[in-house]
């Protein structure tokens, strides 16, 4: 190491269980969670659910469902987006849906990350998470079921043309609404 450096640490101690990080400025540290949880957001209305305002620094984000159902038989997406909007094209998605005794069910999407399930009356509980690879390469899997114990696998990867700051879930019509659960989001 060349040359004499000094750190600054922050002036106050922080809360339990957070970590010291590199600051927005180069050189100082900060005090920041592990993980940061969104606020949960009744999925009991409407047909999206936004989550906005995701950091820059952000490199994973976890979508969880609980209890989620709409009014329709469409199957459920998930979508990135950037400052400028939520990105409806561009994903390379697969989603299966694994019944007890029958052959699986499979679909694939390019508007968003697919939550594959065949019924409105299906009852989704689980998580979808997606990395970056970097370059604004994303990737995502995740395992849910549905309410009749269908295991509910998901994959897929999108190349957004911006810095992720947004995630939506919503349907692939457009139109079905939800009626019952709450989801919410983790970023790290």
């Amino acid at each position: 190491m060349a040359g004499n450096n000094s750190i600054a640490l922050p002036t106050g101690n922080g809360s339990a269980y957070q970590v010291l990080r590199n600051g927005a400025t180069a050189g100082s540290l900060e005090y920041a969670d592990k993980i940061v949880s969104g606020t949960a957001q009744a999925s009991t209305s409407g047909t999206s659910i936004d989550f906005t305002g995701i950091p820059s620094w952000v490199k994973r984000v976890t979508v969880m469902f609980n209890g989620v159902s709409t009014s329709g038989a469409s199957i459920k997406l998930v979508q990135l987006g950037i400052s400028s909007g939520v990105t409806s094209t561009g994903y390379n998605a697969t989603g299966t849906s694994f019944p007890n005794g029958s052959s699986p069910a499979n679909t694939s999407n390019t508007s968003g990350f697919v939550i594959y399930s065949g019924a409105a009356a299906d009852v989704i509980s689980g998580q979808l998470i997606i990395t970056t690879l970097g370059s604004n390469i994303w990737v995502a899997s995740g395992v849910m079921k549905n309410a009749t114990n269908f295991t509910l696998l998901s994959a897929g990867d999108l190349t957004l043309s911006g810095t992720l700051d947004r995630v939506r879930i919503t349907t692939a019509n457009g139109t079905d609404t939800f009626d019952a659960g709450s989801i919410n989001i983790l970023y790290e």
